[in-house]
């Protein structure tokens, strides 16, 4: 008889507490993921096994709890991908710790000082790059296209153009006004300005009339003219509508121009604005108007977010945002082949495969939680209970030697 069988059994449960110990110790650790201890009997020639040995200490790659985290912070929301980083060596790891910072150059890092790399503007599936805030303020855009749907009151009282001649001065030759802000190429903000004027219904077709005409900051915008002395304007754009109140005109654009609208003292582009009247009705209730022109002045950068498919939003102070680049993930067809190095990061290794890259959401990879860490998958209570276990197996085990110890005893008194 000899002590190897109880031997093996107090090495293995030695080792089952360890790991028991190490999940217990990182219970609050942000990404961390528990491990069980795998067993395995000891081959013998005979029908009396040798003990007992660790066959492998297999990870837990179940989902942690999703809790609040900072500005930076994201969370992976499901089984499938890993962080992909970068350290100032160039090698990868793998994580899925999500908490993140900005380093002194606006780079996104984690506490190690790794990179957290993604998909740049170039699109999905180009070559990963270090992911990083943006350090320019995002450029102005002139407006060229503004949405206008409205209701032109039916019931308003015509206005005799030839007897009172428009005049945006006197609210007594229009019937309605309607302004809105557009954006020059400099970033500029002008007032575009829209007239309206009910007409006498079109005698051939029937169908009510209503004249429009363009001002910016107060100047004619072409197609509306305004000449002499005094002041004679012209150029209306007519929107006809039928009995129904639906609109008539085609198409239901008009394109509408100011050359320099900046002046002498801040040059810009001429501005060229399609506006689209589709869905414009003449109803008899009151006027409505919804405006949708796009364009924008020059604005700072404020602050930044994630969408669940990875996307980094970049947001600024003239209320724009801005797509800066995606979060790439990584999987793996064996995940347990994995190799651990620390500060909850793994290295690709034969036993794992190539890591297969893509954006959260495709291809079976999880979703982005933004602003959210995935805590520790750690069950205390089900780690205590196995400790437990654990302990009354290592005890067992000493109980096993101190009986072969007392046979051996009785043994050497017969001698």
């Amino acid at each position: 008889m000899g002590f190897g069988q109880g031997l093996s059994g107090l090495n293995a449960a030695a080792q089952n507490l360890d790991v028991i110990g190490n999940n217990i110790a990182n219970s609050g650790t942000v990404g961390f993921k528990a491990s069980s201890v795998q067993f395995a009997d000891v081959y013998a020639s005979s029908r009396v096994g040798l003990g007992v040995k660790v066959s492998t200490v297999q990870q837990r790659f179940t989902v942690g709890t999703i809790s609040s985290g900072g500005q930076y912070d994201m969370a992976i929301d499901g089984a499938n991908g890993f962080f992909r980083t970068v350290d100032g060596s160039g090698n990868i790891l793998y994580t899925r710790n999500g908490q993140f910072s900005i380093d002194k150059n606006l780079n996104i890092v984690n506490a190690q000082g790794q990179y957290l790399t993604g998909y740049g503007t170039g699109g999905i599936g180009t070559a990963p790059i270090t992911l990083s805030l943006p350090q320019a303020n995002i450029a102005p855009q002139a407006t060229d296209s503004a949405g206008f749907v409205a209701n032109l009151n039916a019931n308003a009282t015509v206005i005799d153009s030839t007897a009172t001649p428009f005049d945006p001065t006197n609210a007594d030759t229009y019937t309605d006004t309607q302004p809105m802000t557009v954006y020059d190429s400099l970033g500029n903000s002008h007032q575009l300005t829209q007239y309206f004027v009910k007409q006498a219904s079109d005698t051939t077709t029937g169908e009510s009339v209503y004249d429009v005409y363009y001002t910016l900051d107060g100047a004619a915008m072409a197609p509306t003219t305004a000449t002499g002395t005094p002041t004679v304007w012209g150029g209306a754009t007519q929107l006809k509508f039928d009995s129904a109140g639906r609109l008539t005109t085609t198409p239901a654009t008009q394109l509408v121009t100011l050359a320099n609208p900046g002046g002498a003292s801040s040059p810009a582009a001429d501005l060229n604005i399609n506006i689209n009247y589709t869905g414009t009705t003449q109803y008899g209730s009151d006027f409505t108007s919804s405006k949708t022109p796009n364009g924008y002045t020059s604005g700072e950068f404020t602050s930044i977010s994630f969408g669940t498919d990875g996307s980094i939003i970049a947001s600024y102070s003239n209320g724009e945002t801005q797509n800066v680049g995606t979060v790439v993930l990584a999987n793996f067809n064996n995940v347990q082949g994995l190799q651990p190095v620390g500060d909850n990061a793994w290295k690709e290794s034969a036993d794992s495969g190539a890591a297969q890259l893509g954006q959260p959401g495709t291809n079976g990879l999880a979703l982005i939680r933004g602003q959210s860490v995935e805590e520790s998958n750690v069950d205390l209570s089900s780690e205590l209970v196995n400790m437990i276990v654990a302990q009354r197996t290592y005890q067992a085990n000493t109980q096993t030697i101190k009986t072969q110890s007392d046979v051996l005893q009785n043994l050497l008194q017969i001698s």
